[in-house]
C-alpha cells in the first residue's frame, strides 16, 4: 500500500510501508467480531490527532478494547504477523502520534474506562487507562480529594502517562512522571506486566514504571494506571494581572518561583492572545500581556501569596489583580485559557496552527520567550503564546495558510530556532506534548548520539518487530 503523505510539519522520515497479512485481518475478526471495524470513516478518526500533519491513510482497521485481555490478544496476533499497533484514547495528541504511517491497526481503549478502586486512606487511586482526567475527578470528589494535573483537553490517564502530560498545575502538583505510581501494560508479545506498587516509594529493581511514562506507545501499552490524589484546599483564589510588557510578566513569574511562593497555577498569555480570546469567549480582559494565577492554601495562606505576588508584580509595573472570587468565573477563566488553540484558529478563518512547545530552566525563560518573540514578530507570520511559564514551559502556535509553501517553511523555521535556542538553554525540545513526529529531528540534538543508542537497545529490546507506534520519537 502507498502510504506518502505532504504534512504541514517538517517531512517525515522515510517509512516502508507494510503489507497486512490476509490470515492475520482474518484472525482478528474472528476474534474481535464487532469489536473490529474496518468502515472508513471509523479508521479516518482514528487516523489523526490535534496536529497539522495533513491527511494520510487511516490505520487498516480499529479495534475497541475492553478488557487487558483484548488487549494482549491484539498484541499477540499483531507480534505474530509483525503488524503496526496504534494505542488510541481520546485523539487530544498534538504531535503525530497517532498516524499511521506504516499501517496497521489502531487500538482504540476508551471503552476501558471504568474506576478500579479508590483509596482516600493512601491518597491513590487505580483506573483504567481510557478513564478521562475529568471522568476521574468526578469519581473522586465526593472523598474531598482530587487529581490535579490538567493539560486542557479532556485527555485519557492513558494518554496522559504516554506522553507524559502535565498542563497548568504543574507548578505546584508536578507532572504525570511524579504523580504515576504503578501501571499495567501489554508488551509486544502480549504478555501483561505490572510495575509499581501503592506504596509511596521504592528501591526494588528497574523504575518500569518510569520509563513507561512519556514512551509515547512505543515500548507497551498501558491498561491501567494508579495515581496520587491530593486534598482538595481549603481555599482557592484566581487572579489576572496585566504587565505592560511581556518581560515585566515573566520577570513576575521568575521572582515568584525564587521565592518558594507555592502558586498552584500561573499562566502567561500574550496580548495577541488576550485579544483572540476575547473574541472568541465574549471576554473583557485588557490586551496587554497577562498572568492568570491561582492560589490554592488556607484562606490565610493563600491571602499571603497572592500578597507577595502583588508586591512583586507593582515592582514590575503590572496593574492591580483582578479576582475571580467564584468558581463559576474561575471556571470561565481557565475554559477560555485551554480555548486559547480554538480563539485563536478562529482569528484567521481556514488556517491551521503549528503549535510548538518547549521548556527551559526558569532563570533562563525571559532569555528565551523574548528572542523567540522578537523573531516571530519580524517573520509576519501571525501567532499567539500561551505558557505554563512557573515552571518554564511555553507554546507559540504560528497560524499559516495550509495551502502556502512560503509560510509553512516560515514557521517551520520559526519553531526549528525557538527548539535549537531552548536546547542551547539547557532546556527541552518538549516540556509536554511529546517527541512523537515532529520532534524527532531534535532528539539527537538534545540527548546526544549515546542516549539515542540506550533508547533503541530498549526497543529493540522490547519490541523486536518493531510494532508498537513505529516511526515515532525515533527511527530504527
Amino acid at each position: 500500500m502507498n502510504r506518502p503523505a505532504t504534512p504541514l510539519h517538517a517531512p517525515l522520515p522515510e517509512l516502508a510501508p507494510r503489507a497486512i497479512p490476509a490470515a492475520f485481518m482474518q484472525a482478528l475478526q474472528a476474534r474481535f467480531g464487532s469489536q473490529c471495524a474496518t468502515a472508513q470513516i471509523v479508521r479516518e478518526q482514528h487516523g489523526r490527532d490535534e496536529s497539522a500533519y495533513a491527511a494520510m491513510p487511516p490505520p487498516d482497521a480499529v479495534v475497541f478494547a475492553e478488557s487487558t485481555q483484548d488487549v494482549s490478544d491484539a498484541l499477540q496476533l499483531a507480534h505474530q504477523h509483525a503488524v503496526p499497533v496504534i494505542a488510541f484514547g481520546a485523539g487530544s495528541s498534538l504531535e503525530g502520534h497517532l498516524l499511521a504511517v506504516q499501517g496497521g491497526i489502531s487500538l482504540d481503549v476508551s471503552r476501558m474506562n471504568q474506576v478500579l478502586s479508590v483509596n482516600a486512606d493512601d491518597l491513590t487511586v487505580t483506573v483504567q487507562a481510557g478513564v478521562t482526567r475529568k471522568q476521574l475527578n468526578e469519581a473522586v470528589k465526593s472523598t474531598g480529594l482530587f487529581f490535579p494535573i490538567d493539560p486542557g483537553a479532556d485527555a485519557t490517564l492513558g494518554g496522559m502517562c504516554a506522553t507524559r502530560a502535565s498542563g497548568t498545575n504543574a507548578v505546584r502538583y508536578g507532572t504525570m512522571r511524579e504523580n504515576v505510581l504503578a501501571l499495567q501494560v501489554v508488551m509486544a508479545d502480549g504478555s501483561v506486566v505490572r510495575t509499581g506498587s501503592r506504596a509511596k516509594k521504592s528501591s526494588a529493581g528497574y523504575d518500569l514504571t518510569r520509563l513507561m511514562v512519556g514512551s509515547e506507545g512505543t515500548l507497551g501499552i498501558i491498561t491501567e494506571v494508579t495515581v496520587k490524589l491530593y486534598p482538595l484546599p481549603e481555599a482557592v483564589s484566581a487572579a489576572i494581572c496585566s504587565f505592560p510588557s511581556i518581560e515585566a510578566a515573566v520577570r513576575t513569574v521568575i521572582q515568584t518561583i525564587q521565592l518558594g511562593v507555592p502558586i498552584a497555577r500561573v499562566e502567561l498569555i500574550d496580548a495577541n492572545s488576550v485579544r483572540m480570546v476575547n473574541r472568541y469567549a465574549k471576554l473583557g480582559l485588557r490586551e496587554e500581556p497577562l498572568l492568570l494565577m491561582e492560589f490554592h492554601g488556607s484562606p490565610t495562606g493563600v491571602q499571603e501569596q497572592a500578597q507577595t505576588v502583588q508586591d512583586i508584580a507593582r515592582e514590575l509595573g503590572g496593574n492591580d489583580f483582578e479576582w475571580a472570587s467564584t468558581p463559576e468565573e474561575r471556571t470561565r477563566l481557565w475554559t477560555a485559557r485551554h480555548n486559547a488553540l480554538f480563539a485563536a484558529i478562529a482569528s484567521r478563518p481556514g488556517c491551521k496552527a503549528i503549535s510548538t512547545d518547549t521548556c527551559v530552566p526558569i532563570s533562563r525563560l525571559a532569555d528565551c520567550l523574548l528572542d523567540s518573540v522578537a523573531e516571530a514578530d519580524a517573520s509576519g507570520i501571525p501567532y499567539f503564546l500561551v505558557g505554563h511559564v512557573g515552571d518554564g514551559n511555553f507554546h507559540f502556535g504560528y497560524l499559516i495558510d495550509p495551502d502556502s509553501t512560503d509560510e509553512r517553511a516560515r514557521a517551520e523555521q520559526l519553531n526549528q530556532s525557538l527548539v535549537q535556542r531552548a536546547i542551547q538553554m539547557q532546556g527541552t525540545c518538549s516540556g509536554e506534548h511529546g517527541v512523537g513526529l515532529h520532534k524527532m529531528g531534535f532528539l539527537l540534538e538534545e540527548a546526544g548520539a549515546p542516549a539515542l543508542a540506550v533508547m533503541r537497545a530498549i526497543k529493540q529490546a522490547l519490541d523486536p518487530h518493531n510494532i508498537l507506534n513505529p516511526g515515532k520519537i525515533f527511527s530504527l
